[in-house]
């Protein structure tokens, strides 16, 4: 066997890390430093900045990098993605490696115990917005590159997208277009996290989800409340009772046509989970089944906005229309066009006074589920637990990255795996976001472990 598929052990790995660790954390700080928000609101040339920056850490490896864009929907050029390569040795797979360089905006600066784009330390924890998410996922890659040096057995592709907190609207084009340029046998995505802080994680399973707006009209005009309350229906009284049928008396969804399922590796505390989302002491939680089946297999239905006047203007009116905007997140075995039928039929049933109904703008992505016989996927879960020492787990995410249905579409053949450096207290798009120090520098010893066996299967 040869010097780059001979087998590394953990123990030597963590030992040669430990070595460059605070070079690491100084390359990470310094990507923190920038505000790379990817929101019209906000100054592009940061992200541009960012990419840059990346760009010249991936150059220090020796890969052949370029920065790159693609068309929105609207033919808008997108924000900039960094893309680095490295052929593959005669029979070897090529690997993707994807993490975002774009953040969250900061929020209120006095929400934060620090300032959010500084880097700040404090004991195991590193503080600042994007040093979780998903910063310090570049950092993993460009680690574990680094560690292995010439005893890397794989090609690498590096994708950094540059808008992915915007909603990557490049994203499908991006793919499309340096689809050569990016094609691979396995895709890393990291911008997931871990079971808990010390306790690693492959997440094996993503909701999908569907925003539906729609309207509510019972008048064609408004009209006072004292004249006409009583006899007139208006369109607030309408659009209760459809939200009110969107769930029954336990909170789980109502809605036929909605796939769910029940099972799960592992499952939540329920004080941790309360302490974790800031539900109220008094508060119940809604649903059925187990926690984690609740949040990871099972449809939620969330309403996020609803047009109708503050209290401080409100009149004394009966509202003619109302509009609403749900959020619907779908369980792995579905898809976001029957879910938006589903969701519509059942509006459309539970109207009530003969109100009228029209449905506005949709949109969606679908859920995901890796294939847990996979091979790279036996392979991810041993290199995880080897490099924290701790017997890893599967988990799922009741968030959306819908994304990920784009590489399975344009790359049909590719093992994907979902990893990541968070943890339940990461608190990422929050104030106060930090990265667990000893979860990361584990976090890069499994990247470099895991790169280093696909090697070593050709």
């Amino acid at each position: 066997m040869s010097e780059s598929t001979s087998a590394l052990d953990s123990a030597q790995l963590h030992a040669e890390l430990d070595t460059i660790f605070d070079e690491v954390v100084q390359d990470l700080t310094e990507l923190v430093a920038i505000p790379s928000v990817a929101w019209p609101s906000f100054d592009a040339s940061r992200v541009t900045a960012s990419a840059e920056a990346v760009a010249d850490l991936a150059k220090g490896l020796g890969l052949k990098v370029d920065i790159l864009t693609a068309e929105q929907s609207d033919g808008a050029d997108g924000y900039p993605a960094v893309v680095a390569s490295l052929a593959a040795p005669e029979g070897a797979p090529t690997v993707l490696l994807y993490a975002h360089h774009d953040v969250q905006p900061p929020g209120r600066e006095e929400d934060w115990d620090t300032e959010p784009f500084v880097a700040t330390r404090k004991g195991d924890r590193l503080y600042g917005r994007g040093a979780a998410d998903d910063k310090a996922g570049i950092m993993v890659h460009l680690t574990a590159l680094r560690l292995l040096a010439d005893r890397l057995g794989v090609g690498v592709t590096l994708f950094f997208e540059g808008e992915e907190e915007a909603g990557s609207p490049s994203f499908r084009s991006f793919l499309e277009t340096y689809r050569e340029r990016l094609r691979s046998d396995v895709i890393v995505v990291a911008d997931s996290g871990n079971w808990a802080a010390g306790t690693p994680a492959l997440t094996t399973s993503l909701r999908g989800m569907c925003a539906v707006e729609f309207e509510i009209s019972t008048l064609d005009h408004a009209v006072h409340s004292g004249m006409y309350g009583g006899v007139a229906p208006d369109a607030m009284m309408a659009m209760t009772k459809v939200l009110a049928s969107l769930h029954d008396e336990n909170g789980s969804v109502a809605v036929a046509g909605l796939h769910s399922e029940s099972v799960s590796e592992i499952d939540y505390d329920e004080a941790t989970l309360r302490a974790d989302s800031g539900v109220l002491d008094s508060t119940e939680l809604i649903g059925s089944g187990t926690l984690a089946s609740r949040l990871w297999t099972q449809p939620a239905i969330t309403v996020i906005g609803l047009d109708i006047p503050d209290v401080a203007v409100s009149s004394n009116t009966l509202q003619s229309s109302l509009k609403a905007k749900l959020s619907i997140r779908l369980a792995p075995g579905d898809s976001p066009a029957s879910a938006v039928r589903a969701v519509e039929a059942h509006l459309r049933a539970n109207l009530p006074f003969g109100a009228q109904l029209s449905i506005g703008e949709t949109e969606g992505g679908s859920p995901w589920r890796a294939e847990e016989t996979d091979p790279v996927v036996k392979t991810a879960r041993q290199a995880l637990t080897d490099a924290w020492g701790t017997e890893s787990v599967t988990m799922g995410i009741g968030g959306s990255i819908p994304f990920i249905a784009d590489l399975l579409e344009v790359f049909p053949d590719a093992s994907i795996l979902v990893t990541g450096v968070e943890d339940p207290d990461a608190r990422a798009h929050s104030a106060n976001e930090s990265l667990y120090l000893p979860d990361f520098r584990a976090a890069i010893v499994a990247e470099a472990l895991l790169l280093q066996r696909l090697g070593s299967q050709q």
